[in-house]
Formats: structure tokens, sequence, C-alpha cells
């Protein structure tokens, strides 16, 4: 019985990858099967991690100190939203939506905006021309700065058309390179979980 979850994981992963590649109607209905059966357990996931939330800041809210109101403002934030989310659902002038529009969106809009000197700050540090790699680094950023803003075609008409050039060339061949290294990094540890060598999902090493 120890054994049983990496036996189950071993053959949900060796079907689902051979569904994958069988093409037949029957291997693809099976598929769409799978699929709903995992926004189940998406929805279960969802359900722990909000009573595990809950009852950690509870315990914090119960204990008392200093950052026992941040715990309680996380408590009411859940409960409130749950209760309105169920009870009225989630479409427009819902409660949920109300508080989506009034609360959430500025202090997203806040982060972004934080943001913005953080990358100022580290584009200051990262742009000088110590050797030929930061010079090469500058360069580029000086041609995509004036190839997308206004002003740059009217300094010279030739900015937006090597920008575009930049992006289509270099910058898709990184993309390009960076995908091929997740998608490999992504079958590897998938591999690795189906042979039972990573465990971790089992609280193990």
């Amino acid at each position: 019985m120890r054994q049983g979850p990496f036996v189950l994981t071993f053959l949900v992963g060796a079907m689902l990858i051979a569904i994958f590649f069988i093409p037949h109607y029957r291997a693809q209905q099976v598929q769409t099967q799978l699929l709903d059966w995992a926004n189940i357990v998406y929805a279960f996931a969802l359900a722990l991690g909000s009573i595990s939330l809950l009852v950690l800041h509870g315990n914090k809210v119960r204990a008392g100190g200093s950052q026992a109101k941040y715990s309680f403002v996380t408590v009411a934030a859940l409960v409130v939203i749950t209760v309105a989310g169920v009870v009225q659902g989630v479409e427009e002038g819902t409660l949920v939506n109300r508080i989506y529009n009034a609360v959430n969106a500025p202090l997203a809009s806040t982060m972004f905006a934080l943001l913005a000197f953080f990358i100022a700050s580290a584009a200051f540090r990262a742009f000088r021309a110590r050797n030929t790699e930061a010079t090469l680094l500058l360069a580029t950023a000086l041609i995509m700065m004036f190839g997308r803003v206004s002003i740059g075609e009217f300094v010279w008409s030739g900015f937006p058309p090597l920008t575009e050039w930049l992006l289509d060339v270099p910058n898709l061949a990184a993309k390009r390179g960076v995908a091929i290294g997740v998608g490999l990094g992504a079958v590897a540890t998938a591999l690795k979980i189906i042979l039972g060598i990573d465990r971790s999902y089992m609280g193990k090493a």
C-alpha cells in the first residue's frame, strides 16, 4: 500500500502521455473526461487552500499580537468575498464585482506603478557601458525606446523598422530558446514524478 500512490501516478502519467499521441476519437473522449476530473480536483484544492488559510490566520487572530489585525482583515475578506460570491455571483453590479473594482483594481494599478520605479532603477544600474555586452544592451535599449515613441521617428525614420527587426529576429530567437528550455524542463520534471524519482508531492524529498 505504501507504493500505491507511486503506482497510480505512473499509470495515470503513462496513460496521459499515450492518449496525447493517439488520434483516435475514443482516446480524445478519455482525455476530455480526465480534464473534467482535473477541474474537480482543482476545485477541491481551492477549497482546501481556503480552509488552510482560514485556519492559519484564525489562529493568529486568537493568539493576538501586533500582526493580528492583518490576519483579521485576511479572514474577513476571505469570508465576505466567498459568501457574496456564492450568494450573488460575480456579475456586474454584485458585491464581489464592486469590491474588485474599488479595492483590487486600484491596488493592482498601484503595484504596477511602484514596479515602474524599480524597473527604472534596475535599468539605470544595468545600462552602464562597463564592457562590450553592457554597451550592446545599452544601445539596444536606446533603439527600442526611440523606436517605440513618436519622437523617435522624427529623429530618424529607421528607428521603427529597426525596432521591429530586433523584436522579430533576436528577441524571438531568445524567446524560442527560453520556451524550448522550459519545455524540456517540464518534460524532465514530469518524467521524474511519473517514474517515482521525485516524491516531493508525498512529502518526501
